[in-house]
């Protein structure tokens, strides 16, 4: 059924075509809700020693690498709304939002990847072909971003290069760093799984990755919202919602 829906060239102006399955969506919409009260939560937790080391060890009087700004009383605010959560200094409440989260995250994810080798999601939407990797294919989808131009006028249905390489980076390399990462940082975990430090380097070095990763999912984030504007937000949200999405005007033939 889904296949039949799928539609190109000028068959594809006169009807919208079935781009986003209904796990592609809910897990968007998980995610959504999920990075925004982790991200929230871990400025918080940040707050409590905000300075990152490499190593296993890393206190007061130790050099960082990297020393990060107070977030609960600089952080972003929109309005009269602190973007932290809590929106006050609480490193107990904290944790349990982020573990919490962190659980929807993780499961998430594993619920997502099963449901996409089932659908073949992987396999139809995101495998890498040689020939879209070489210079001369990348340098022309650059070209047609900076035009604008997000979407192949004979493959409307069809991710560009660009959409795959950031999907499947987030996918399979960023979103399991920083669910190993952060497991990395449980005591629990630790007792149990006391090889995680052993692969992050230290305990210090497993919590700076995490940031780093966190940071490189805030940057996607900002991108792929920017991205969504420019190609029109209206029809981009929408086919998350519904699944259907219509070709731009003027990108038909």
């Amino acid at each position: 059924m889904d296949e039949e829906l799928r539609q190109t060239g000028t068959e594809s102006a006169r009807s919208p075509i079935y781009r986003h399955r209904i796990a592609t969506r809910f897990w968007h919409w998980l995610n959504a809700v999920a990075v925004i009260v982790l991200i929230g939560s871990g400025m918080v937790i940040s707050d409590a020693h905000p300075h990152l080391y490499w190593g296993s060890y890393g206190a007061n009087y130790d050099a960082p690498w990297l020393s990060l700004p107070r977030f609960v009383d600089f952080g972003p605010v929109i309005g009269d709304w602190q973007m932290t959560i809590p929106s006050y200094y609480s490193l107990a409440l904290a944790r349990r939002w982020h573990l919490f989260f962190a659980l929807v995250f993780a499961f998430g994810l594993l619920a997502f990847m099963i449901a996409s080798l089932r659908n073949r999601h992987f396999q139809r939407d995101l495998r890498l072909r040689p020939a879209e990797l070489h210079w001369r294919a990348l340098w022309r989808d650059f070209r047609a971003h900076c035009a604008f131009r997000f979407h192949d006028p004979e493959h409307p249905e069809r991710y560009n290069v660009f959409q795959k390489l950031s999907y499947v980076g987030v996918i399979f390399v960023l979103i399991p760093l920083m669910i190993f990462t952060g497991l990395a940082l449980s005591p629990g975990m630790d007792a149990a799984w006391p090889w995680l430090l052993d692969i992050f380097g230290g305990r210090q070095s497993a919590r700076s990755v995490h940031f780093i990763c966190a940071s490189l999912l805030t940057l996607f984030i900002i991108v792929h919202l920017t991205l969504v504007i420019l190609a029109g937000p209206i029809n981009e949200v929408r086919s998350m919602i519904t699944g259907r999405w219509q070709v731009p005007e003027g990108e038909e033939e």
